[in-house]
């Protein structure tokens, strides 16, 4: 690993451990990219550099967030796929529901808003926003607090509009000056709220999944373990619906295209173990309120289960212990509402209180293979102990179960298998030479297909990078064009305040010089030139001692460095000149300093014909 590899994997270490946000499951090549766009705009050296600016200014976080997180949205974004789900899967999800049925949609990744509130817009058009606002919710969420806030205010510029059609765009947005607002008692059925699809548990029971263009910032491996939730997330009969630039043909066994052009996807029934027991933590709030008669039915069910199990809450008190347990473990019914750490299965035949602290913290079930237990007679008993933790679905911690499967049998068996397996190799040593000419061949045949596949990802991978930096530049195009709209409306306004100047200086009756600190003329304005007979364009940047016409400037030398230096206020006086038709005037002079925040910036200079004054 080179050092600059190894400062961005500690620049990403430190964040997850400061702001407990893990970019691991992130792209590398993406986020180095967008790491380093900020890394540039900082003018700094390095990742360690910015580590160390990160660690005195901790407001930076938040525009780090921002940079990374790329919030490239709009309304009916990639029109045709938008126009296939209004068509297609609304009015199936709409068909497989009955009237007074609740119907569950979630946006992820929904940035801004903008593709919830599309899907607000599609649902009250299939079928009217009476009944949108009584039967349908749509979750949308995402990870950038900042987008979120915009997106609960639901408040657009007029100009974000553009792709809405303009019967829906009067329907269902209230447009004051420049800014439109979607309808707030529609809003209402829109729920937004942070949800990191890589460490959060996903919202449940969805007819409808949108995530258009967010899997594609993910490595492959983080890919796999969100399309896992989203699968868990889906109900059997719901759809999935992706970015353009996400294929999930490698996944094919967790959803069937339903239309690939559109990338809409159903998904794919599983009855896997691990499926039947994800929603454990959702059902344990139940058991405050069913019936007594219920309780003992459970209690009764795990009795008769064949597996030794025992159940801990969240303090490591017992709060149940099987039959089999009793009978394996040599349990007795009055170990119930003990502490775990009371009793000698606490740490005998294993210790349990430092496995069940592990399993709270990964998450997951903690195996423990082959634990011996020793028994009288110097029997010896082999056990495989699993514990399991138990959390709510929103995450708190509820307890654990502790299962003891007696593997001793088992053990006995696979020493068996192990003899018979020896005396088979033994047997078939004239076999082995076909079997390996097979396996060569298999493995030859594996590794192109191995190859075909790597080409497919690498194609893949290419495919999403280019739309990822597609999005980037769309972002870039979004600013510049934000800042083009400010600078023209800056010289507009500049050029009104040097028409409104020019009118003013044009309107005096007294000839007006402006002088910078070095007497150079910076104004000159066109009762001057009427005055002396020079031009603005002839004497502008020009020292004033240099310029040969009428009035005696030498004269007025010292009285014009005091205004400057600051030694005076100001100057009045009455000197003889020449006109530009040379004709002798008595003309009144008056110096006053020209201040800028308190600060002297030069002369102005005020001349005007003394007799015609008065």
């Amino acid at each position: 690993m080179s050092d600059t590899d190894q400062g961005f994997e500690t620049l990403l270490e430190y964040l997850y451990q400061s702001h407990g946000f893990d970019f691991t499951g992130y792209k590398r090549s993406t986020l180095m990219r967008r790491v380093h766009k900020r890394v540039d705009e900082l003018h700094l050296d390095g990742y360690e550099s910015y580590l160390d600016y990160l660690q005195v200014h901790p407001e930076e976080f938040g525009v780090l967030f921002d940079t990374i997180l790329i919030n490239v949205t709009a309304f009916f974004r990639d029109l045709p796929a938008w126009e296939n789900l209004q068509s297609s899967v609304i009015p199936q999800i709409l068909a497989a529901h009955d009237g007074d049925d609740l119907i569950r949609v979630w946006s992820a990744g929904c940035a801004s808003g903008e593709e919830a509130y599309t899907l607000a817009m599609y649902f009250c058009e299939a079928m009217g926003t009476e009944e949108f606002r009584r039967r349908v919710k749509i979750y949308a969420t995402d990870v950038d607090e900042d987008a979120l806030q915009r997106a609960r205010i639901g408040s657009y510029q007029v100009r974000d509009l553009q792709p809405v059609p303009d019967e829906l765009r009067a329907k269902y947005f209230e447009v004051t000056g420049q800014t439109a607002s979607f309808r707030s008692d529609l809003r209402r059925s829109v729920i937004f709220g942070r949800h990191d699809l890589v460490q959060d548990a996903p919202i449940s029971r969805l007819d409808l999944l949108v995530s258009r263009n967010t899997l594609m910032y993910f490595t492959a491996e983080t890919q796999k373990r969100i399309l896992l939730r989203l699968h868990y997330a889906l109900n059997d009969s719901g759809f999935l619906f992706l970015g353009r630039a996400e294929m999930l043909l490698t996944h094919s066994n967790l959803f069937a295209p339903l239309d690939l052009r559109h990338r809409v996807f159903t998904k794919v029934a599983r009855a896997s173990v691990r499926d039947r027991f994800l929603p454990v933590a959702d059902r344990i709030p139940d058991l405050e309120t069913t019936h007594d008669r219920e309780g003992r039915l459970r209690e009764l069910a795990l009795d008769t289960a064949q597996v030794a199990q025992l159940v801990l809450d969240a303090r490591g008190t017992v709060i149940l212990i099987n039959q089999p347990s009793r009978t394996l473990l040599g349990l007795t019914r009055k170990d119930v509402g003990r502490r775990l750490q009371d009793l000698e299965l606490s740490y005998r035949p294993l210790e349990l209180r430092s496995r069940l602290e592990q399993a709270q913290k990964e998450r997951h079930a903690v195996v423990v293979r082959d634990v011996e237990r020793h028994l009288e007679q110097g029997r010896v008993q082999h056990l495989e102990v699993v514990i399991t933790p138990l959390y709510e679905a929103d995450g708190p911690y509820l307890g654990a179960t502790v299962a003891f499967l007696d593997i001793t049998e088992l053990q006995a068996m696979r020493s068996e298998v192990q003899q018979g397996r020896q005396d088979l190799e033994t047997a078939h040593e004239e076999l082995q030479s076909t079997v390996e000419e097979l396996e060569t061949m298999n493995e030859e045949l594996q590794s192109t297909v191995e190859e075909l596949e790597t080409t497919n990802e690498e194609l893949q991978s290419a495919n999403e990078e280019l739309e990822t930096m597609n999005e980037e530049l769309q972002s870039t195009n979004g600013e510049l064009q934000t800042i083009n709209i400010e600078m023209r409306e800056r010289t507009v306004e500049l050029d009104r305040l040097n028409a409104f100047m020019e009118s003013v200086l044009t309107s005096l009756r007294a000839a007006v010089v402006v002088l910078d600190t070095e007497l150079r003329v910076q104004i000159w304005n066109g009762r001057a030139e009427d005055l002396w007979g020079l031009r603005s364009d002839e004497v502008v940047g020009r020292s004033l001692v240099s310029l040969d016409f009428g009035l005696p400037v030498d004269q007025l030398v010292g009285a014009l460095r005091r205004c400057v230096s600051g030694e005076a206020d100001g100057d009045e006086r009455v000197v003889v000149a020449l006109n530009r038709r040379g004709r002798t005037v008595d003309c009144r002079v008056t110096l006053s300093p020209l201040m800028e925040h308190g600060v002297r910036r030069g002369v102005v200079v005020l001349m005007e014909d003394a007799a015609a004054a008065d």
